[in-house]
């Protein structure tokens, strides 16, 4: 590949810096993910927005940290500071499954191997940089720093940690999407503000001597967590702090979280309001050449393969699942592109080489809240809901999915696109919702009707994940009641339309309330429905969900009443067997349970003897 080709990729090597004519480096990002210089990768991202503010910035994806740390010498010290994140996944549930068995694969590494980065990166890659450059700051940030700015409970340790900051010792943390506090903090240090006084840029995190003096805005009001030491001995008193968390995370007018780690505190800013859609166009307008850098060339990699002819709508999501990281990270409120920035990518993707006509996806975290707000924004500004659908979808929620049904036909008028599907999981408790509104509820039957239609790749999958009214309670889902009428719908148009399209539900087992017999009633349900569950997983505490906090503490954080979670690797392989009562070799497993439960009532309904 020649060197012009080549410049279009943001630098990896002493040599690409060199060609570019650069002496030296503003900025060097360290990721755990291979470099895909594609908007749906978050150094690529990072990389672009600071050189569109005049940067130079340079990329080291995977380096090696076990050998003689060349990898983290290679490209000198930068001027400004370095950037490390883990990758787009936290590397505990990249490296292994909820049984903490290791994983062989890794998609986000080329040829999909498994071993090209460390468990939790984000702590590796700082000490070792601060060890080469100590006087060099270090801003640590995607989801892995994201979700551990505070106090948090690590399951694969089974421990209580503090903030990532005490234990990586980085200068900053930026939680949730860092465009906008990164492009902040850059202007403030090209004015060459000393780093150490940059406390009060909103979506940040420090850590400050805990009767020391720093800068901060006095209009923000603080709340002050129960501290670190009185988690470790309080498990009440966790769950207490993470009502706070969540609640400071989705609220518009946040307050400033401070928590108390031995003699020094961690600072946790409020967050920047959403971006508005020019902030987010302008994200996507970038020049992100949309493919994995050229090192690659002849390397597939998994998690690219899957995305690469997809497109992002939004950010950001109000459903609140209890064990979900989304609203943590991303935040409850939609920042949703326009129509002119989403016809722009979608053009770049039929120019693609090897674009064969096919869209894979034309989503977000959810599938369908683009453009979705509160009708009365001064409402949303008092409210601090973890949830704008549970327990019900609020009164003020515009679920209008009007938008979203032009975005897919302009999708689908677009030249030289053949299919445009819906990957991401879509909330059918939006698209059913009886809004009170006739017009908008027709509008949201028909955008039902036209994913049936034109969007299923053969599958339609969505995602009840349980069918016990208490469970789905504690998940903060929708009744399974709704999961029928969605299915009726299914049925009905999948005919109407001649299609032999099925119906995919995702389930979880071993969640947070969860027990055997709730399990048996999700068996004997989903037998009656004449479902074969393959889309199934075991429930993974994460830190900063709800689940997790009650999975750890026994307590739910709302009502500081008892929870009980499975937790042996017994009770959770018993519970994960209910999914598979079509397979012969754990019949007489789950019959022996069913007795032991006295519901040998289901055993005839499940397997009619």
């Amino acid at each position: 590949m020649n060197n012009e080709n080549q410049l279009q990729w943001l630098p990896t090597s002493a040599k690409e810096v060199k060609e570019r004519g650069w002496e030296s480096l503003d900025v060097i990002l360290f990721s755990g993910d291979a470099y895909v210089d594609h908007p749906s990768f978050g150094a690529a991202v990072i990389g672009r927005q600071l050189e569109s503010i005049g940067l130079k910035v340079a990329i080291v994806p995977q380096p090696n940290w076990q050998d003689d740390w060349r990898d983290f010498k290679k490209l000198g010290r930068p001027r400004l500071f370095f950037g490390v994140s883990a990758g787009c996944m936290d590397s505990m549930v990249n490296h292994y499954t909820a049984a903490k068995r290791k994983r062989s694969n890794d998609a986000y590494t080329p040829g999909g191997k498994s071993g090209f980065r460390p468990d939790m990166p984000t702590i590796v890659y700082t000490r070792i940089l601060k060890q080469l450059y100590p006087d060099v700051p270090v801003i640590i940030g995607g989801i892995e720093a994201s979700l551990r700015r505070l106090t948090h409970y690590d399951y694969w340790k089974d421990r209580l940690r503090p903030s990532i900051l005490v234990e990586s010792g980085a200068d900053m943390l930026v939680y949730g999407m860092g465009e906008k506090p990164l492009t902040e903090l850059c202007r403030l240090l090209k004015r060459e503000i000393p780093f150490s006084t940059l406390t009060n840029i909103p979506q940040t995190c420090v850590l400050r001597n805990k009767n020391g003096n720093y800068a901060t805005n006095k209009k923000w009001k603080v709340i002050h967590l129960f501290s670190h030491e009185e988690c470790l001995k309080d498990k009440k008193k966790h769950a207490r702090n993470f009502r706070f968390i969540e609640e400071e995370s989705n609220s518009l007018e946040a307050a400033k979280l401070v928590q108390n780690v031995g003699d020094l505190q961690v600072i946790v800013n409020p967050p920047y309001p959403p971006m508005t859609t020019a902030e987010i166009d302008a994200v996507y307008a970038l020049p992100f050449t949309r493919l994995p850098h050229p090192r690659y060339k002849g390397k597939d990699i998994p998690a690219y393969s899957m995305i690469r002819h997809s497109l992002t709508l939004h950010r950001g999501c109000f459903g609140g699942c209890a064990f979900c990281t989304i609203s943590a990270h991303q935040g409850k409120f939609i920042s949703s592109r326009s129509e002119k920035s989403i016809l722009q990518e979608l053009k770049k993707i039929t120019e693609m080489p090897d674009f064969k006509g096919t869209i894979s996806d034309l989503g977000g975290p959810s599938a369908n809240m683009y453009r979705m707000q509160g009708k009365d924004s001064s409402l949303c500004t008092r409210c601090k809901r973890a949830s704008c659908t549970f327990p019900s979808v609020c009164k003020n929620l515009n679920t209008d999915h009007s938008a979203l049904l032009n975005i897919y036909k302009l999708a689908r008028n677009q030249k030289n696109i053949k299919h445009v599907f819906i990957g991401s999981g879509i909330r059918y408790d939006l698209c059913l919702h009886d809004t009170g509104n006739p017009a908008v509820n027709q509008k949201n039957t028909e955008y039902l009707q036209n994913v049936i239609q034109y969007h299923v790749s053969g599958h339609f999958k969505v995602a009840p994940e349980h069918v016990s009214e208490r469970v789905l309670q504690v998940m903060r889902k929708p009744s399974f009641s709704l999961f029928y009428q969605l299915k009726k719908q299914f049925d009905i148009l999948n005919q109407k339309y001649g299609q032999q399209q099925q119906i995919v539900p995702y389930f979880i087992s071993s969640h947070p309330g969860c027990q055997l017999e709730d399990m048996a009633e999700l068996e004997a349900i989903t037998r009656d429905l004449n479902f074969k569950l393959e889309q199934v997983q075991d429930f993974t505490p994460t830190p900063m969900t709800l689940a997790t906090t009650i999975y750890y503490t026994g307590y739910h954080p709302y009502s500081l009443k008892k929870l009980l979670s499975p937790k042996t690797d017994i009770e959770k392989k018993q519970q994960n067997l209910f999914f598979f009562w079509y397979k012969p070799e754990v019949r007489e497993k789950i019959i022996w349970m069913l007795r032991k439960m006295n519901r040998t009532d289901l055993i005839w309904k499940i397997f009619n003897k």
